[in-house]
């Protein structure tokens, strides 16, 4: 898989909500993509993480999310938009140990609260909007002209 300077690069991906049989097929996927176009190893670990995050938030919570990947020379970006309940209090929702996660999700070894601050930690920069019983979309970017964290 080839980059363009000019075009770079796009992909989507489908994720189905309640489907854990498959669930971190995405983020392995977008984390083949980046180690196949060489992206640092740096980066490639932190979206990963975040790409897992948002990918199991759909898998857990909504009927059906998109996870588009896209990359420019300067910059990696996530975008996940996702079809559900969306989330009722974002400010509770960013902080750590915050769950809404049912009694199964728990046994399945989910839902311990750390998701989004996950996200948000790995990022450069974090954006989610989130509109009740509509969905939420997230903003996830990575700076490649850096190998440090922020």
């Amino acid at each position: 898989m080839k980059m363009s300077e000019e075009n770079g690069l796009l992909q989507r991906f489908e994720i189905t909500g309640g489907d854990f049989g498959n669930a971190g097929k995405t983020s392995t996927s977008i984390k083949e993509i980046l180690q196949e176009i060489g992206i640092d190893s740096s980066i490639i670990i932190r979206a990963s993480i975040a790409a897992y995050e948002a990918e199991m938030n759909v898998v857990m919570y909504a009927r059906r999310g998109v996870l588009t990947l896209n990359i420019t020379p300067e910059k990696l970006h996530l975008k996940l938009e996702d079809e559900g309940p969306g989330i009722e209090n974002l400010d509770m929702a960013m902080q750590e140990g915050f769950s809404t996660a049912t009694d199964e999700m728990r046994e399945m070894g989910f839902g311990a609260g750390m998701g989004l601050p996950n996200i948000k930690r790995n990022a450069d920069k974090f954006d989610i909007s989130s509109i009740p019983g509509k969905g939420t979309s997230l903003g996830i970017t990575f700076c490649l002209n850096q190998t440090e964290k922020k």
